[in-house]
């Protein structure tokens, strides 16, 4: 254990300041790792995004309304001036959000996080020849470490590159995001590969870390990646490439996972015996439809949405063009789509910021579920059905629709209606507003579908003087791809910057 800390520390000294920093090779005189234990746990402290919040992209959508600087007898209210300062530069479009000059909030510099976490990746797999262990254990470690590589990639590329097929994108020439495939020292600096071939690199890692971890993976808890965790990244990945030509494996990927674990959980059951609804989040970790959970707790997260002052909203805080999508029952005998009640804390009655991680857990607030698993089977089957006009795909994405929002509503004292829809673009349509619903303030999503759907965003900003002005973001914006940060392009003069 003594050298295992020892190798993490000289990790953790390095993390990403620069290309050239975060590249430097570790001392071949310092003690490392010498068992897959001592890898396992090195990968888990370096490698595993455990705290570490890389979804936080909603302000740039418009599921996030703005509400200004609130005062209290003239002065403002302390605890919301870092999370509005915060914002603002995000919040109204600006091309200079990660320049010197603008606030960068600790969790937001997504690139630094990823690179430092690919950092932990390649160490393990580096050492990985070097340790004694069984082959099993080997490739558990192996299959981990290559899928994290691609999820993190997989946000960068998202993050700092245009969508794979936006308008006008040419993956051939468009830029992806610096591949860094090892642990050991380089010269000079890093260019940015082609849109494809980051892609390419993902899809690589990805589909063999699918392989290793069907084959040696055994997982109890939802805090370790196993193989329904890979199918669901594959079938995420294959959906948001955008390709018509990948809704089959979109597809296949899907059913994957639901050949394995198909039950979503009713929202009825977090009523106690009271009939009031618990403070645990659908990211609890004993939740039966998730997948793999990470990233702290959303709810203990003051970066963006503070703690609530009463009496005082809060500088930013879900949008009405998101929760007035929620269908509200008469009353607390029938609440309607209880998704209302349970993915949002409340500021008074007024839905403020996400509640999809348990009120008291610190163990995680995104990840994979099964709900966007049979999402993206849906997605992809009522493509097909406009495609080719197979009907059978038409009604089994019915079937993937009826069942998640069955599971959604409060069905205590009235039965769920199905819904039945024979349009194609019409049930298209339905499904994209039923995808907003289950996946708000989770993931980054809404961005994501912002990009690859080609939707405008408009703004009102209201400033700390109270005076409001409009931002909008346009269809194929070039902001789809955000400005890499300025410490980044300053230690690495290969790196070019986004248009």
């Amino acid at each position: 254990m003594k050298k295992l800390m020892i190798y993490s520390l000289i990790l953790l000294s390095s993390v990403l300041g620069s290309c050239k920093k975060f590249l430097t090779e570790y001392s071949q005189d310092e003690m490392r790792p010498s068992t897959t234990d001592d890898l396992t746990a090195l990968m888990y402290s370096d490698a595993y995004p455990y705290l570490s919040r890389i979804d936080n992209l909603d302000l740039l959508t418009d599921d996030v309304q703005s509400n200004g600087l609130a005062n209290v007898n003239g002065v403002p209210v302390s605890n919301y001036v870092t999370p509005f300062n915060n914002g603002t530069a995000m919040f109204t479009f600006n091309p200079t959000m990660f320049d010197a000059g603008s606030i960068i909030p600790t969790g937001a510099n997504f690139y630094e996080i990823c690179y430092s976490k690919i950092k932990g990746c390649n160490v393990v797999l580096d050492q990985l020849a070097n340790v004694s262990g069984t082959e099993q254990a080997k490739n558990f470690i192996k299959g981990q470490c290559l899928f994290l590589r691609s999820y993190y990639l997989f946000k960068l590329v998202t993050t700092y590159s245009l969508p794979f097929s936006g308008n006008g994108v040419n993956p051939e020439t468009a830029l992806g995001v610096p591949l860094i495939l090892s642990s050991q020292i380089r010269d000079g600096g890093l260019s940015r590969p082609t849109l494809k071939q980051t892609y390419d690199q993902i899809e690589k890692d990805l589909l063999e870390a699918a392989d290793l971890l069907k084959a040696n993976a055994i997982v109890t808890t939802p805090y370790r990646i196993g193989a329904p965790a890979a199918n669901a990244f594959l079938s995420r990945f294959y959906l948001l490439k955008g390709r018509s030509e990948d809704l089959d494996k979109v597809i296949r990927y899907a059913e994957l996972v639901l050949a394995e674990k198909s039950t979503l959980t009713s929202l009825t059951s977090f009523f106690t015996g009271t009939n009031v609804i618990s403070g645990t989040g659908i990211f609890d970790p004993g939740n039966i439809e998730v997948l793999w959970v990470h990233g702290g707790n959303s709810r203990l997260d003051g970066t963006y949405f503070a703690p609530l002052t009463t009496g005082a909203l809060p500088p930013f805080s879900a949008s009405p063009a998101l929760t007035s999508l929620y269908e509200q029952g008469p009353n607390s005998s029938n609440y309607g789509d209880l998704r209302y009640q349970m993915y949002f804390t409340k500021n008074g009655s007024v839905p403020y910021a996400s509640a999809k991680s348990s009120a008291n857990s610190v163990g995680g607030s995104t990840g994979f579920r099964v709900s966007e698993v049979y999402l993206n089977r849906a997605e992809a089957l009522i493509r097909r059905f406009i495609q080719t006009g197979n009907d059978a795909d038409r009604t089994k994405a019915l079937s993937d629709l009826n069942y998640l929002r069955s599971n959604r509503y409060d069905t205590r004292n009235t039965a769920y209606i199905p819904v039945s829809i024979t349009d194609g673009q019409a049930l298209l349509n339905f499904y994209q507003l039923e995808r907003r619903r289950e996946m708000a303030l989770e993931n980054s999503s809404r961005w994501q579908d912002i990009r690859r759907w080609a939707i405008p965003v408009t703004h009102n900003f209201t400033g700390a003087d109270g005076v409001s002005t409009v931002y909008t973001l346009p269809a194929n914006s070039s902001l789809y791809a955000l400005p890499i940060p300025f410490n980044a392009l300053n230690n690495n003069p290969d790196l070019s910057q986004n248009p």
